[in-house]
């Protein structure tokens, strides 16, 4: 993956109920897995979701892609990268999801969320003066 402004790995044992009659997760679940990496990324910079709603913005999600490359499977421990590329528009968050064990890729992928005023339910088209303060950064 690229050099990130914030990143972070989590690992995910995959469960039972994620899984096919073959044992392989089910595509949609990776979203959920991406879910579980993306609010430990937000948590690292102290601007998760209810510090979101607190600070007067909804963050949703405009945009995802996933490329699978091979199928996790029951008992099979991942692990799940992600690493915040952009954040001057819009949040970018970059995806890897990968076997523990032999680091072999399985799945990649990204999403894209935009900040949109609580008060006005209007898209911003800059990211707001928080996001940048939470980054330690200064807003040009």
């Amino acid at each position: 993956m690229s050099e990130a402004i914030a990143a972070c790995e989590v690992e995910i044992e995959v469960p039972f109920f994620d899984v096919d009659l073959m044992e392989i997760v089910w595509h949609g679940h990776y979203v959920k897995y991406f879910e579980v990496a993306r609010c430990v990324l937000l948590d690292k910079i102290n601007y998760n979701y209810m510090q979101m709603r607190d600070s007067g913005y909804t963050w949703p999600v405009i945009d995802i892609r996933i490329r699978y490359a091979r199928p996790a499977k029951f008992g099979q421990k991942i692990m799940v990268y992600a690493e915040m590329s952009e954040w001057e528009n819009r949040l970018k968050i970059n995806y890897k999801i990968v076997d523990k064990v032999s680091g072999t890729r399985l799945t990649r992928g990204y999403t894209c969320q935009v900040a949109v005023d609580m008060a006005t339910e209007e898209m911003c088209y800059e990211s707001p003066v928080i996001l940048w303060e939470k980054l330690g950064l200064e807003k040009p």
